[in-house]
C-alpha cells in the first residue's frame, strides 16, 4: 500500500459534502492538501480546522477555464509536486429529454466533464512525474445507468467515466492510475430535495471519502478501474 507522507492530493469541490469529507480524512491520513471551491470564502471556513502547513486552497472554477492551470501550478508553487486528483464538483440540474430548453444539459457539461477534465490535463504532467499518480473522478451510478428522467445528468456522467477510462490508457506506462467511482445517491445538499424511493437510503459522505482514501492507497499493481458504491439491493450492472 502506498503511504500518505509527502504525497499531494487536489480535490475539487472541497467546501461541503463529498469534497470535504474527503478532506477531512486524507488529513487525518497525513496528506497534503490542495483544495479547490469556487467560493474561496466558503472553502477557508470549511477547512480552517485542517493543519495549515499542509493545507493550500484554491479559486476554481468549472466554468472557468483558466483557474484549473492557476490551480494546478500554484500547487506546484506551494507543495513542488501532485500526486493525485480527486475530481469531485458536480452539479444536477434536470435536463429531460423532451425538453426544448438545452441551458442545463450545457451546464453539466461544462462542470461535469470538462470541469474534471481541465483540472486533469492541467496536472497531468506532474502526475506523470509522480510515478503514482491517482485520479479519483467522482462520477455516479447514473453513469452506469439511466433509471430517472433527468437524461442530461446521466450523459455528463457517462462522460466522466469516459474520460477516466481514457485517462487510464493515457497514463499507465508513467504509473498514473485512474479510477471512476460511482456512488449511489450520497446526502449531501444537491440531492437533499430528492425523493427517496423505498428501500433506497443515502450514502454518508464519509463513506465516499473512506473509498477515495481506499483507492489511493492502493499500489500500481493493483488498479480499480471502477468503484460502484450501491445504496439499495439492485442487480449488478
Amino acid at each position: 500500500m502506498l503511504s500518505p507522507e509527502g504525497r499531494v492530493v487536489m480535490i475539487s469541490g472541497a467546501n461541503r459534502g463529498i469534497g470535504l469529507a474527503t478532506a477531512n480524512l486524507l488529513a487525518e491520513r497525513g496528506y497534503k492538501l490542495s483544495l479547490g471551491a469556487r467560493d474561496l470564502g466558503a472553502l477557508e471556513t470549511a477547512t480552517m480546522h485542517l493543519p495549515q502547513d499542509r493545507t493550500a486552497r484554491f479559486e476554481w472554477d468549472a466554468t472557468r477555464p483558466k483557474t484549473s492551470p492557476a490551480w494546478a501550478e500554484g500547487t506546484l508553487i506551494r507543495f513542488g509536486r501532485i500526486d493525485a486528483v480527486v475530481a469531485n464538483a458536480g452539479i444536477s440540474p434536470r435536463a429531460r429529454l423532451d425538453d426544448d430548453d438545452e441551458t442545463a444539459i450545457d451546464e453539466m457539461w461544462e462542470v461535469n466533464f470538462k470541469g474534471p477534465l481541465r483540472v486533469i490535463r492541467a496536472a497531468l504532467p506532474a502526475l506523470r512525474d509522480s510515478g503514482h499518480g491517482r485520479v479519483v473522478n467522482v462520477a455516479s451510478l447514473a453513469g452506469k445507468r439511466v433509471l430517472s428522467d433527468n437524461f442530461g445528468y446521466s450523459a455528463s456522467k457517462f462522460a466522466a467515466v469516459a474520460l477516466t477510462h481514457a485517462l487510464r490508457r493515457a497514463g499507465w506506462e508513467d504509473g498514473l492510475r485512474a479510477t471512476a467511482l460511482c456512488p449511489g445517491m450520497v446526502d449531501t445538499d444537491m440531492v437533499a430535495s430528492a425523493q427517496i424511493p423505498e428501500g433506497q437510503f443515502k450514502i454518508e459522505p464519509d463513506a465516499i471519502a473512506e473509498s477515495v482514501a481506499y483507492v489511493l492507497s492502493l499500489p500500481n499493481n493493483a488498479t480499480v478501474a471502477e468503484l460502484l458504491v450501491n445504496s439499495r439491493f439492485e442487480p449488478a450492472i
